[in-house]
This record gives structure tokens, sequence and C-alpha cells, in this order.
């Protein structure tokens, strides 16, 4: 059976993927870490605006940029990283497809842009997959970690690609800016009434900056298309590996085998399991599951508690390993702190990649 390492020397992208909770980010960035330690360029693209991770990045604040976390790597190899800002990749994306630099300030200075581009429906996750391909357009990084946002739907980050092209082809989007492609008068008549119904629902002020802003991008269809197609030819090429993070527990592990389900659907298969803080088994299959025969009564309660917790967790990691046959499970205890300094987080990648796999 492969190891997480060699999941990780084979993959040019690693997509962790999750529910909230469970240490993905933390995980995400450990992986990069081991990456950079074994001579890659290795960057990590988180959304969570905590400090926690800049703190444990020896960093004071990230960026939507890629920021080199100095003293990491090890014969060559770098560790970058970066915080996720929806806005400003939005902002580029919309620069990079406009004809035009005119065409692009139209958009930019939208009311409408300005309030969706942050709001939208699965924006982060169109944003996300946006960052992913700037970076590896820039040839700058052998390994590229996302961090990918919190959902039940892991559908919606492999989606996210699409998510500008389905506005772009939405029928509001084809009558909107219709007449300015020599559509029929029925076309302009259609306009007219729409425009009249979203007028007195929402006003007119409110549906003349929709228009404004869906005739801006008139013209940019392909290239949003292109891009879109591009992401996924990446997501689902051999040098992608989708890493399924939970814990031990009832719900996150439901969470996971849903996500599991969800993406072997999609015809991507889970390539490793993290199942982060776990409860040490406290002798080893083999050995005796007598506690100490001298131990005092509190010790000894305390003793069976944890074996209990251990031996129910254990069945939990046997369903997850079920959903994700093959795939190799690592096991990372439960710290006695959270990783809130640069030595913790060497610490938990040295758990994640040496670490128990079962």
């Amino acid at each position: 059976m492969s190891t997480i390492t060699d999941v990780l020397s084979e993959a040019r992208f690693v997509v962790c993927a999750g529910t909230g909770g469970v240490g993905k980010t933390t995980t995400s960035a450990a992986l990069a870490l081991h990456a950079a330690q074994n001579g890659r360029a290795a960057v990590v693209v988180t959304i969570d605006p905590a400090r926690r991770l800049a703190d444990a990045l020896g960093v004071r604040t990230l960026g939507n940029e890629p920021h080199e976390i100095d003293g990491v790597g090890a014969d060559g190899g770098s560790l970058h990283a970066l915080m996720l800002d929806t806005k400003l990749t939005f902002d580029a994306l919309v620069r990079r497809n406009a004809a035009d630099e005119a065409q692009a300030q139209r958009i930019l200075s939208s009311s409408f842009y300005r309030n969706v581009a942050g709001s939208l429906s699965g924006t982060g996750e169109y944003m996300a997959m946006e960052k992913l391909h700037e970076l590896h357009e820039s040839g700058r990084f052998d390994l590229i970690v996302v961090d990918t946002p919190p959902t039940r739907h892991a559908l919606a980050f492999l989606d996210a690609p699409r998510l500008m092209t389905r506005l772009l082809e939405n029928r509001l989007y084809r009558v909107l800016v219709g007449p300015t492609r020599g559509i029929a008068r029925t076309a302009t008549s259609a306009v007219h009434l729409l425009a009249r119904q979203l007028t007195r629902i929402v006003g007119s002020d409110v549906v003349d900056d929709a228009i404004a802003f869906f005739r801006a991008f008139d013209g940019m269809e392909h290239g949003f298309e292109q891009r879109a197609n591009d992401v996924l030819a990446l997501l689902r090429s051999d040098v992608a590996a989708f890493v399924l993070v939970a814990s031990p527990r009832r719900d996150t592990v439901d969470e996971a085998r849903h996500f599991a389900d969800q993406l072997r659907d999609a015809g991507i298969t889970v390539r490793a399991v993290v199942v982060n803080r776990t409860t040490p088994p406290f002798a080893a299959p083999d050995e005796p599951h007598d506690p100490p025969a001298d131990a005092a009564p509190p010790l000894l309660a305390a003793w069976h508690d944890f074996r209990t917790l251990a031996e129910r967790e254990e069945r939990e990691i046997d369903a997850l390993r079920a959903a994700a046959p093959g795939a190799p499970l690592v096991r990372v205890p439960l710290l006695a702190e959270d990783v809130a300094e640069l030595d913790a987080l060497r610490l938990f990648a040295a758990r994640i990649t040496q670490g128990h796999a079962g």
C-alpha cells in the first residue's frame, strides 16, 4: 500500500477537502511544509482568515500573493503561503479576461459587481480554483496545496470553475445583453418587459446597475469558459491528489464519507485520508489490554474511559477507511496544544507523514 508521502511525491496539486473544524487548514500547511523540507518549491493557499496559521508560519500576516516563509526549505526547497482574498482575485480575473482596460474598469466600477463579487454563492470556491490556475501558470511551484472552504458539498468546489460560465450563460444575461448583439425587436421588447418587472421588485437603480454589469461582460464568455475547462482538467489529472481530512467523531466522519461519495460519483478518487485528534490506544494490538494491576481507582477509571473512547474512535475510522478503499489513512493524535508556532507545525507535519497508517 502506498503512503501519504508517496502521494505527495507524485502530486503537483493537493486539494484538502473536509468539513470545518477538523484541522484542514493546519493539515494543508503541514503537507506543503513537508514538501519544502524535501526540496520542493511548495505553496499553500488557505481560506482561513484567522491569525492562527500566520502565527504558526512565523509571519505577521498573509495576503493574496505568495509570501515566502523564511528558514523552512531544504535542498533548494521553499515554502510560500497566501490567504485567499476573493475580491482581489476576482478583480484580477476580470482584468485578465477583459478586452481592454476600459472594459475592465466598467466592470470593476459597477456597484452591482462590488456587491456580488464577494457574496455570490460559490465565489470562494471559484476564486480558490482561479488562484490554483494562476499559481500553476506562473511555473514557480512544484507543489500547490489548496485548503478548500468548509462546505458539506464537495462538488461545490469541483463545480466552481463553471460558476462564471453558468452566470454568463444564464437566460437573464442573454436577454439583458441581447440588444447589443443585434437580436430582433422581440428580444428588445422582452428586455423592456423584464426590466419593468424587476424594477417594481428591486428598484430602478439596481436594475440599471445589473444591466450595465452584464453588458460590460459582453465578449468575455470564451475566456471564462476556457479557464474553467483548464482548471477542471488540472483537477481530474493524475498529478492532482484529493486528501480527505476528518476527526474521529461520528458527525465529521459522516461528513467525510459524504465527501468521498460525492468525489467518487464525480470520477475522482480520494488519494489519502488524514484523521486528526485521535485518542492513543494505550497498547499495541498484540499487547494486553488490561490496566496496570497497581493503578489507583481514579487512574483506573480514567484508563477505562480512554480505552472506551479509543475503541469508539477506531470504529468510526473503520467506517472512514471503507469510504476510501486503498487510500493510505493516517492518524494524528490529539496534541496537547494548538499548532501556534513553526516548530509545532513541523511536529504536526512529521505526525502526518510518519504517523501510524491503517
